[in-house]
This record gives structure tokens, sequence and C-alpha cells, in this order.
């Protein structure tokens, strides 16, 4: 069992397709079968039913993995500290899903289908539009923007579309994992996450600031609004905050003061006073002194990192870690040409995989080879 273990594992590593195909560098490679223990290549049916085993207990893969997120934490300073959360299409081998529901091992009756648009805006300010579909499930990742390496992960339906995966990952976390989001500062995600109750449970619930970028939900074409409260200052979707000269009217953007957590209120600084701006009205303003901007009033728009400052921005940026990772589990561990049918197969074979992905960074940077934590075979 050990032994097979072993190439299975070494299977990964080195980047084999199918058991098939390990079998044949097994039969021609004679030091990968000292290495894994075997005096000779194991018959497809013994890898079968060996598989079929670890099918059977899958919860010790995610054991596995969760234990070598934890090893990661004391061994890289900061790690799990800032995250990224997206979700990746994760195509079935079988293309629909099969006519009988019975399952035999060769067709694919768990898959569903799924769709994932992404819109933009030419150099030229026309639209554009992209519609991906796919037949089979999708991965859910968290992972740290910094090292980029993963944190945890969900398969699911390619139809549990990226917020409802992202929310019930969250929750998989609390539950088996509290002790990283205890640990986690800041969680960075793309517009499909942009939802007030998961920016709300985030901060209250974990601690955790969300840096979410958000959908254009206002409607007639509006660019701003009124500021409760305040009759010469508006805010847009992107949380900047203008002032208005009481007699001229002339605009202003007000500057950024950092969230003051005891009042939940983002501080909201004079641009005369602060940023260098000639104001005709500074003397007589009745926002001269500044304003606080408490986050109830749009919490998708207000953010404990004020969506409008520089230090949101910079963090929004590690939001590609999650993307590189994802390119790194299509191009070197498999998953952009695979054989695999099924949600439990695809649930295994992603969990060796990002088993396999922490194991080399641990070994790298046990042999003092930390720039090495991200290759494969190198």
């Amino acid at each position: 069992m050990r032994a097979i273990w072993n190439s299975v594992l070494a299977g990964v590593v080195f980047q084999h397709a199918s058991i098939e195909s390990l079998r044949r560098e097994l039969q021609r490679n004679g030091q990968l079968r000292y290495v894994c223990g075997l005096s000779g290549v194991p018959s497809s049916a013994a890898y079968t039913r060996f598989l079929r085993g670890v099918i059977r207990h899958g919860e010790e893969i995610d054991a596995i993995f969760e234990r070598m997120v934890e090893e990661l934490a004391t061994l890289l300073p900061g790690f799990g500290q800032r995250a990224a959360l997206d979700g990746k299409a994760l195509p079935s081998f079988a293309k629909h899903k099969a006519s009988s529901a019975v399952p035999d091992g060769r067709r694919d009756t768990d898959g569903d289908y799924g769709k994932k648009t992404y819109k933009g805006k030419h150099k030229d300010g026309t639209a554009w539009e992209k519609i991906v579909r796919w037949f089979g499930y999708r991965l859910h990742l968290v992972v740290d923007s910094v090292y980029e390496l993963p944190l945890a992960f969900a398969v699911t339906k390619a139809s549990t579309v990226d917020l409802p995966g992202g929310k019930a990952l969250l929750q998989q976390m609390d539950e088996r994992q509290h002790w990283l989001l205890g640990r986690m500062a800041s969680l960075t995600a793309d517009k499909g996450y942009d939802d007030t109750d998961l920016t709300v449970t985030l901060f209250e619930q974990y601690g955790i600031k969300p840096v979410i970028d958000i959908r254009n939900s206002w409607r007639d074409g509006e660019t701003s609004r009124l500021l409760p409260g305040h009759a010469n200052a508006t805010y847009d979707l992107h949380g900047n905050v203008d002032c208005y000269e009481p007699e001229t009217g002339a605009r202003h953007r007000m500057a950024n003061g950092g969230f003051e957590k005891d009042r939940m209120t983002l501080k909201k600084l004079c641009p005369a006073r602060h940023s260098g701006i000639t104001c005709q009205a500074v003397d007589t303003c009745p926002l001269a002194k500044g304003l606080r901007v408490p986050l109830a009033i749009d919490r998708r728009i207000f953010t404990p990192i004020d969506r409008s400052s520089y230090a949101w921005q910079r963090l929004y940026k590690e939001r590609t870690a999650v993307e590189r990772v994802n390119s790194r589990l299509d191009v070197s561990f498999g998953f952009e040409l695979h054989t695999i049918r099924g949600l439990a197969k695809m649930k295994i074979r992603m969990g060796l995989a990002l088993c396999v992905m922490l194991a080399m960074a641990i070994g790298h940077i046990r042999e003092h080879e930390k720039d090495k934590m991200r290759s494969l075979v190198a």
C-alpha cells in the first residue's frame, strides 16, 4: 500500500495524466520503482482498487492538506494573513451528463453545466463581453496572496457559482480551519463576490478586512449620490467623497483620513487643508474640519480599508496570486488536459495536486531553498 501510494504521488509530481502513463514510466524507470518501494509494476486493476479505497477515505486527503497548511504557518512569516479567493472551471473529461443516473466508473453522472461571464471596456470605451461555458465542476480556492500557496479549497458542481461557493468555503474553513480565519487580516476577491452579507460577515464575524471589487448596481446612469446628512458632499461607487464650495459649487475630492474601528466610520479630510487645493470657502465651509462616513451607508462601497485609498488598490493587485495558482494547476498539475470523470474522482485528484503543491513548498523550505518553493520539479 505504501509503495503504491508513493507511486501515485510520483505520478502527480512527474505530471502523468493517467495511471497507464504512470505504469509505463514505472516499467522503464527502475530508479523510480526503487524510490517508491516497488519490486515490480502493479497492475491496472491494483491501481483501480487502491484509488477506490482512497476515494472512500477522501477526508484523509483533506486532513493531510490542512496539516501542511498549519506547518507552513510555522515556517513562513505572515503565512495566511493576506489571502485571495476565486473560482475556477474544472471541465469533466466527459462532454455532457450521462443519460443514465447509475454510475459505472466510465460515465460522468455527477457534473452539470457552468457559465462565467466576463465584461469590460475597450480603450475606445466600447463594451465587450465574453461567456465561457463548460460541463463538469468548479474549484473554489483561497490562497495566500504573498506566497501564492493554497490555504483552503472545495470542489463543487459547475452550477455552483462563485458567491455561494465562496460563502460555503468560508463556512468550511470556520468548521475545519478556524485558526486560519483568526490569522487572516484581509481577503481579496473580484466583483463576482461583491455582496453585502459577505462583506459584513468577513469583518464583523472573523475580523477580516474585505478587498472586493464592486459591481455597478446603480440605475439610470447615476455616477454619484448625496452623502446622508451633508448638503454639499457626494460619494461614488468607488468610495470617493467629493465636497462642493457653498457659493461657487466647485467640486473637490476629499482626502482619506483612515478607518475608525470603534466608530465604524471612515474619515474624510478637507482637500484645501490636507491636499493643497485652493478653496475660496475654506474658512466658512461646514466640511473644513472633515467628516466621518459611517460604513452603514453602504457596506459594499464603504469598507474598513477605504476603497478609494492607495492601500486598497495595492492589496487588490494581489488578487492575481490566485490566478497564478490556477494556472499552475492547469499547466503543471494536468487539469488543462485530463481524463477525470465524476465528482469524487475530481475531488481526490484536486486534493492530491494541492497536497503535492504544499509538500514541495515545505521540502524546499526545509532544504533552505525558499526561492524554489513554488517549483514542482526543480
